[in-house]
């Protein structure tokens, strides 16, 4: 009992003891039975010191950038901090299903926290909304979402050694009256079950009775503005929602409904390939949705939607039961205050370099929706392209040494590729000098550079606001900032132009991996890469696959794949809940 004792005292005294690392050493002496026990403090912890302050880094967030950033991040170098006012991840391309009932809304949000515990090192996270950027002092001012006190909600600021802004855009209304009042939006979890409870409000209005035959046809007129790819997946969801369930719920109601999607330019999904946006348009009106191209929404009433012909310029009004607004992006307001103050109050968008870093600040970086990358021009480097490549101060430039300086030029001049192909030229000595200039002896002045090189530039891209770019933006900044200590001193990018030395990492190159078109009826069309176009019941079980696999856990695959089979056996759900 002693022995006893005396080991429970010495395990109170070891669990209680310093906080550094400690071996337990139980040794079983045969002979006698007895039992001793060993503490041993190893003054050399294998965590770090306290005493080596890790830098702070702050991310503002929870969409695909912010999200791809905090999964990648090795955050035991860095003290990571996240404000967010929704503490959740949203599988933005899987809200159209959710405005239908083809997919529940929890089916498709990770909550943040269960992301951040999944990652080695101490992630803090605040929902919060972020008020003001302010570069000078290192600070971002927030607001708690949540009133802590009588007198409201709690503000509060938060330092940074690293600013990561992913807060991603708000609908674009083009200032069109009546758009903001009336009109829902597609870009949250809350707009879709707010369309979903909305469509069942139109129905169950128009099953009222006691009410003419115009008033239940006008309260089943639903009308989508903006012809891109969540307008075109919401009408065809709609659509199927409707002649698939409702139509056996309300019968007496179905010949009266119409689906009407307006867009501005002459033909929808014009980002995709043209056998694609062809095969949209003959779909819709196989399935009798009303596609009016060509026409400008100029105002937005209670009753109906009032819009132009971008021909002619006839004016025509409509009566509607429920609107969807879906016609592109604009800037946060905190994004154009920070605008002001960086020097880029003249430009619709935050501009960052090819490593995104925010043009006119220090140690802040923009991902996503919410900035785009400005890509250095060719001829506002010219002259010293031209200086780097002629060592030997010539004056002139042979074939030889433009092949000494091929590496990096590409990579820092993305632009410089594309113009190459357009001309079906392989490397950049074809295109200066010809198919036989590598061979040859002939030499280039500057202006017969510049001449050569001067529709370079025509060639330059912005890429698309798309939750692929934003989650491979992500992804590249968090490895950038795993290897920040080691290519300080080791850099790996493309050489400098204006200085001396290497970039320390690749600028970010987009890789495009395709995209989908869901068109209703089990249908769906994808462009992917290398010019390859797939449309019919293949490609949508292509996106049944795709879109799983894409999930950001395994929680939220299940979820997904049961709701497509719930919907399959049973139909989707039409109460309004």
């Amino acid at each position: 009992m002693k022995i006893l004792s005396f080991f429970e005292r010495s395990s109170r005294n070891f669990r209680h003891s310093s906080p550094y690392s400690k071996f337990l050493v139980l040794l079983a002496v045969s002979t006698g039975g007895g039992i001793g026990l060993v503490a041993y403090s190893d003054a050399k912890s294998d965590h770090p010191s306290s005493d080596t302050k890790k830098k702070k880094v702050v991310v503002l967030g929870t969409g695909w950038a912010g999200t791809s950033f905090l999964k990648d991040v090795d955050c035991t170098k860095y003290d990571v901090q996240v404000v967010s006012p929704r503490n959740y991840f949203m599988f933005t391309p899987l809200l159209p299903s959710v405005t239908c009932g083809s997919v529940e809304a929890r089916s498709i949000v990770e909550p943040v926290r269960r992301i951040i515990n999944k990652k080695n090192g101490d992630i803090k996270f605040w929902e919060a909304e972020c008020l003001k950027i302010d570069p000078k002092n290192k600070k971002v001012h927030c607001r708690s979402n949540h009133s802590v006190h009588v007198d409201g909600k709690k503000e509060f600021s938060v330092e940074y050694d690293y600013l990561i802004v992913a807060i991603g855009a708000r609908a674009n209304t083009f200032n069109t009256p009546g758009v903001t009042e009336h009109c829902h939006f597609l870009k949250e979890v809350d707009d879709a079950q707010r369309i979903r409870r909305s469509v069942m409000d139109c129905f169950e209005r128009a099953n009222l009775p006691d009410l003419s035959y115009e008033e239940r046809k006008n309260k089943l007129n639903f009308v989508i503005v903006g012809g891109g790819p969540t307008g075109v997946e919401f009408a065809a969801e709609l659509h199927d929602l409707i002649n698939e369930d409702l139509v056996r719920l309300y019968p007496a109601l179905h010949d009266l409904v119409k689906i009407s999607v307006i867009e501005a330019g002459d033909h929808i999904l014009s980002m995709f390939d043209k056998r694609i946006s062809s095969f949209a348009e003959e779909k819709f009106h196989r399935d009798g949705i009303d596609l009016k191209t060509g026409y400008m929404v100029v105002n937005v009433s209670d009753k109906e939607i009032t819009m132009k012909e971008m021909q002619n310029g006839k004016v025509h009004s409509l009566p509607y039961g429920m609107i969807v607004w879906s016609t592109g992006i604009a800037t946060r307001p905190i994004i154009l205050d920070l605008m002001k103050e960086i020097g880029q109050a003249n430009r619709r968008v935050l501009a960052t370099d090819e490593w995104l870093r925010v043009e006119g600040c220090e140690n802040v970086f923009a991902l996503g929706d919410c900035a785009t990358i400005q890509q250095r021009k060719v001829m506002e480097d010219i002259t010293a392209i031209f200086n780097i490549a002629d060592k030997d101060n010539s004056g002139t430039l042979t074939a030889d040494k433009v092949k000494k300086f091929l590496e990096g030029i590409c990579e820092r001049y993305p632009q410089m590729e594309i113009y190459m192909k357009h001309k079906q030229v392989s490397d950049l000595v074809d295109l200066l000098y010809g198919p036989n200039g590598k061979s040859g002896t002939k030499e280039l002045s500057i202006e017969d550079f510049k001449a050569a090189l001067t529709e370079v530039d025509s060639k330059t891209k912005f890429l698309p606001a798309t939750a692929q770019v934003a989650a491979q933006q992500g992804t590249y900044l968090a490895k950038c900032f795993n290897k920040m200590e080691e290519r300080e001193h080791d850099p790996e990018g493309p050489p400098r132009i204006r200085a001396t030395g290497r970039h320390r990492f690749h600028p970010f190159r987009y890789r495009h991996l395709g995209q989908f078109a869901p068109l209703g009826g089990e249908q769906a069309a994808a462009e992917l890469p290398g010019d390859w176009i797939s449309i019919g019941q293949s490609t949508q079980w292509l996106w049944y696959s795709v879109y799983a696999s894409k999930q950001v856990s395994w929680r939220n695959r299940m979820l997904v794949i049961s709701d497509w089979m719930r919907r399959f056996i049973f139909g989707r759900d039409s109460s309004r809940i």
